[in-house]
């Protein structure tokens, strides 16, 4: 994936030229297209040109906050930056960031417009993800009229929050699904994972986190395994797998469950993909989503 571009007008190469240096970013001239090419290539896009132009070729392609690129549009007399598009997710950033050409930046997000923190910049501060991003919007808002905690809790250790909790964690771009059967030891399970992951090409530190169902919580092998992996294991309620969609038939049913490895991969997943259906490791069962 594509870092940055530049897309400009053909008559504003020369700026365009210029910002793309700032940047280390390629630059695009303009064509119907050019959009549709890079919006899912590219993690933040700079448009110099009428916002109007952009705004009618991105609206079809409008997906997810979460997955949308941050796209900022300068101005055709090169004066303002603003953040049309991800204004939580790199482009009020990119448009700050833009300030240093002398093209100020002008801030639409009501936490950074008003000069209060967000869960987004938080985590991107301390270089973390949002697991549950539902839980955005609620917490933004409760930001606006007062200081939100912030409560660190180092490893090994266990956290029971409220859906208006904001769940950060070191990045990563994959969920692990697990389930086991009752009485599995750490060993069996550390070595279903890492198989897992080795036979779909990931490594450990692109795990986000694991996640498997609440009925699991006094199964001490699954909880050792985890902690000896430094990852960190989620727990989630019966209503919050059943909501899952796409996965394959489970004997789970028999506990009145959809399943437990790919609903739970997906329930905590960025793009709700699986990568890999449930596979059984012995004792064990594994599938990561994306």
């Amino acid at each position: 994936m594509t870092e940055t571009v530049v897309i400009a007008l053909a008559r504003f190469m020369p700026e365009a030229e210029r910002i793309a240096g700032f940047l280390h970013a390629p630059y695009h001239e303009y064509t119907p297209d050019i959009f549709s090419q890079y919006f899912s290539g590219a993690r933040r896009i700079v448009a110099l040109m009428s916002m109007g132009i952009v705004v009618r070729k991105i609206a079809p392609l409008l997906s997810d906050k979460w997955t949308d690129p941050a796209i900022v549009v300068i101005s055709p007399d090169l004066r303002y930056a603003i953040p049309l598009l991800g204004g939580h997710h790199g482009a009020n950033a990119l448009a700050k960031e833009l300030g240093a050409l002398g093209i100020q930046p002008v801030i639409t997000t009501a936490t950074e417009a008003t000069g209060r923190d967000s869960v987004e910049a938080i985590a991107e501060r301390y270089g973390c993800d949002i697991v549950n991003r539902d839980s955005t919007r609620q917490i933004n808002a409760a930001m606006l009229d007062a200081d939100v905690p912030v409560h660190a809790v180092q490893s090994p250790g266990i956290v029971i929050a409220g859906p208006g909790v904001s769940l950060l964690v070191k990045k990563g771009e994959y969920t692990l699904g697990v389930g086991c059967r009752k009485g599995v030891n750490s060993e069996e399970v550390i070595d279903a994972i890492q198989e897992a992951l080795s036979s779909a090409g990931i490594t450990r530190e692109d795990v986000l986190v694991y996640a498997t169902t609440v009925k699991k919580f006094n199964e001490i092998g699954l909880t050792d395994a985890i902690t000896a992996l430094s990852g960190n294991l989620i727990f989630l309620d019966d209503e919050t797998i059943n909501a899952q969609t796409g996965t394959a038939p489970s004997k789970a049913t028999r506990l009145g469950l959809l399943g437990v490895a790919e609903p739970c991969a997906l329930a905590v997943a960025k793009r709700k993909t699986l990568v890999m259906g449930k596979k059984v490791f012995g004792r064990v069962t594994v599938a990561i989503a994306h």
